[in-house]
């Protein structure tokens, strides 16, 4: 058979022949899409986490510049509330917005009618085009991460009409300040002001101002688009320095958030690699907050707009300052910033690399290997190596590379702390390790949570910076008297002391009184970290002048604080000094006052006249060697702090500290007489002072107890005069090992 003739073309426009003919360069089909929700329009689009309820969309084709249909579509809402700015501007009603499709119906139409209108005006692939990047990163991606919804890859990608619009007038407003109206105007087009539809007249104009710009001199409009992280990328931080201005704080997160929870809380965003940093407290758990690094400033400013907005049921604080209440209640007139918190500290780069970098080699090499899921093991014996873990977490769930996917934290002598990490290939091992929460390893339970490379650079940089023992930053002169016990009121104590407070700060601040302290009678209470308190004793000449400077210092500022200054007996002010608290219902006893805690009875240590050697007196005043026993005289005005003159370098907060059992606890305290029995008497016969040493760690080796005596010269050369002092076998509630040093 004869095949029929060709067919002439049909009569009309033909788009793809004629966008195939066209010369003119340009990128591929743009959709205008135009959005709104129930809340915040604007600027603050999605700032206050209220639903999608409403699209509108058209298809551009810029080579050809021809327009498909303009479609509009109302949106479901789960809260139907509509805000007093939305309904007035949308003239919509909850009514119609319950008769709406759901976001993921809506969604599968746009798709559907999005192709087909591109296929109409010659095909390709199509990218968005959005008035600011507010609905696409603030809307969309959150509700579609609430609804559990998978965004098409479409979704991801699109043109900021805003910049583009900056890029070939870029005298005009900056890119953030622009509107669709400011854009119209400046370009003097015409719009059709009787459109009252909403998104519609939006739509419009934006179609209207793209064609404008496509007919403009610039070659690079719609050439770059904005791009939305499908995934976070872990890994540990690599810069050495980071601008601040791409740092937030996030505060109150649910403690076993993970890295991957703070990402999609921020879904939308994007997140610098390796940018979130979950931050640990002082005991290295997480204190619920976290420091959040995005890729530039822009990202940051929108990630400030989901203050308080919501990871489950708990709502999230997002800023740059961290707030905390006051150590004492706030009183009317004392609120600062906002009326109620006073700022703390800010979000800096600087935090950031403290936090998320690390200089440890052994580290670097853990984390090298990316895409791995970290998880932390806390509680394995001290005894526990490679083999006891991975026979832990069994052959289901390898770790990755074995043995060298483990990393154990240590001290810095090598004693280990029972931390480890480990790593697993991907997500379906990880939670088949999770399984193994709780379960036991030896006779000790072990706990599996998630982690991420900044908490394992948290870890091990606090262990190695972590001392044995805090020693003292000047050499110590102790006091070679107790405090004399009485019921007198003789002392002031001072409550809400700034944390800064020197004893320079406390003489200024009690003025004319200071000249009224008792030599060596400013005392400052530490907590049980050894940090101030905010509470310090003065010891006055009598109870007469103590009444006096409580009468005339009470509620007086110290660095925009006021203090507290109130009457106390020196009975009260050794509960406290001693780790008693003195309170509205009276006082408690320190710890080593009670019956299980008390420590042996000893022999009354007498003072000698070679307590302190003969070269070291002629160093100091004679009123730093005031004897044992001794009858108050007549106050001197530079007997009770060092002259500056003298640089004694004397440390009150290390006479008296509070806990008793700090290790800054040195003194000339009672010694056993099993210990001066055991001493030799070449040492005892020697010039020197007996100091004992209550509270020091059962680890502590003779080196960290040297650490405490730098600066001072100990008998004899063979440090033999550090002596444990040796007592039966006791019970965990009985007192603490204590040293003797000669």
């Amino acid at each position: 058979m004869t095949p029929p003739p060709p067919q002439p073309p049909p009569s009309g426009p033909n788009p793809a022949a004629d966008s195939a003919a066209d010369p003119r360069p340009g990128p591929g089909p743009l959709v205008v899409l135009f959005g709104a929700t129930a809340g915040a329009l604007g600027q603050d689009l999605g700032s206050d986490e209220t639903d999608l309820i409403l699209l509108v969309w058209q298809v551009v084709e810029p080579r050809s510049r021809q327009v498909g249909t303009l479609h509009k579509s109302l949106v479901r809402a789960e809260a139907a509330a509509l805000s007093p700015q939305c309904r007035e501007a949308s003239g919509l009603s909850a009514d119609s917005l319950a008769r709406a499709e759901p976001l993921d119906k809506v969604l599968q139409q746009f798709s559907q009618l999005v192709s087909g209108d591109v296929a109409l005006l010659g095909g390709g692939p199509y990218t968005l085009c959005t008035d600011g990047q507010q609905l696409l990163r603030q809307v969309l991606h959150p509700e579609a991460s609430r609804k559990n919804l998978a965004l098409p890859d479409t979704f991801f990608s699109f043109y900021d009409l805003r910049r583009e619009f900056h890029v070939q007038h870029p005298s005009t407003h900056p890119a953030r300040d622009l509107t669709v109206a400011t854009m119209a105007q400046d370009l003097g087009l015409e719009t059709d002001a009787t459109e009252d539809d909403f998104g519609v007249w939006e739509v419009k104009t934006m179609v209207a101002v793209i064609l404008h710009l496509l007919d403009g001199p610039s070659g690079q409009l719609f050439s770059k688009p904005e791009v939305v992280k499908q995934k976070y990328e872990t890994g540990p931080c690599k810069a050495d320095v980071v601008d601040s201005e791409t740092v937030v704080r996030a505060r109150g997160l649910p403690w076993q958030s993970s890295d991957q929870d703070v990402a999609r809380f921020f879904t939308g965003l994007n997140i610098a690699r390796g940018g979130v940093a979950l931050c640990l407290n002082a005991q290295g758990r997480r204190n619920g907050e976290a420091l959040i690094r995005f890729v530039d400033s822009e990202q940051r400013d929108l990630a400030l707009q989901r203050h308080k907005h919501h990871m489950g049921v708990r709502y999230i604080e997002v800023g740059l300052w961290a707030w905390e209440r006051s150590r004492a209640e706030l009183r009317p007139g004392k609120h600062e910033t906002h009326g109620l918190f006073p700022q703390v500290y800010k979000a800096t780069g600087e935090e950031f690399v403290k936090i998320a970098g690390g200089t440890s080699l052994e580290v670097a090499r853990f984390l090298s290997r990316e895409d791995q899921v970290i998880l932390r093991l806390r509680g394995l014996p001290f005894s526990a190596g490679p083999a006891d873990v991975l026979g832990f977490l069994g052959p289901e769930c390898p770790v990755t590379g074995g043995a060298d996917g483990l990393l154990f934290v240590r001290h810095p002598d090598g004693r280990p702390t029972g931390d480890a990490f480990a790593l697993f290939a991907c997500e379906e091992l990880a939670q088949a390790a999770l399984r193994r929460h709780k379960g036991t390893l030896g006779k000790r339970y072990i706990e599996l949570f998630r982690s991420t490379a900044a908490e394992v650079q948290q870890v091990l940089n606090r262990y190695a910076s972590s001392p044995l023992l805090p020693t003292l930053t000047a050499p110590l002169l102790p006091i070679p008297f107790p405090l004399a016990a009485g019921t007198g009121r003789d002392c002031v104590r001072l409550r809400g002391l700034p944390y800064t407070a020197t004893i320079e700060d406390i003489l200024s601040f009690l003025g004319e009184a200071a000249a009224d302290i008792r030599p060596h009678g400013v005392h400052m209470v530490l907590n049980q970290q050894g940090r101030p308190s905010g509470d310090a004793f003065i010891q006055m000449t009598s109870a007469e002048r103590a009444l006096a400077a409580a009468q005339r210092c009470h509620k007086k500022a110290m660095k925009e604080r006021y203090v507290e200054v109130v009457p106390c007996s020196t009975e009260e002010m050794s509960h406290v000094l001693m780790g008693g608290t003195l309170g509205r219902s009276g006082m408690s006893p320190p710890p080593c006052k009670l019956p299980c805690l008390s420590p042996p009875t000893y022999a009354t240590f007498q003072a000698t006249p070679t307590l302190i050697p003969t070269e070291t007196a002629a160093l100091y005043p004679s009123s730093a060697l005031l004897p044992a026993a001794r009858v108050p005289a007549a106050p001197t005005p530079v007997a009770y702090y060092p002259g500056p003159a003298t640089q004694l370098y004397m440390n009150y907060t290390a006479y008296y500290p509070s806990p008793p059992v700090s290790p800054t606890t040195v003194g000339y305290l009672t010694t056993p007489p099993a210990a001066l029995a055991s001493a030799p008497t070449s040492v005892l016969s020697q010039p020197g002072a007996l100091v004992r040493m209550q509270g020091v760690p059962y680890t502590a080796g003779m080196k960290d107890l040297l650490s405490i005596f730098q600066a001072y010269q100990l008998a004899p050369d063979d440090y033999t005069s550090l002596m444990p002092v040796g007592d039966p076998p006791r019970t965990v509630l009985q007192a603490p090992k204590e040293w003797v040093c000669l």
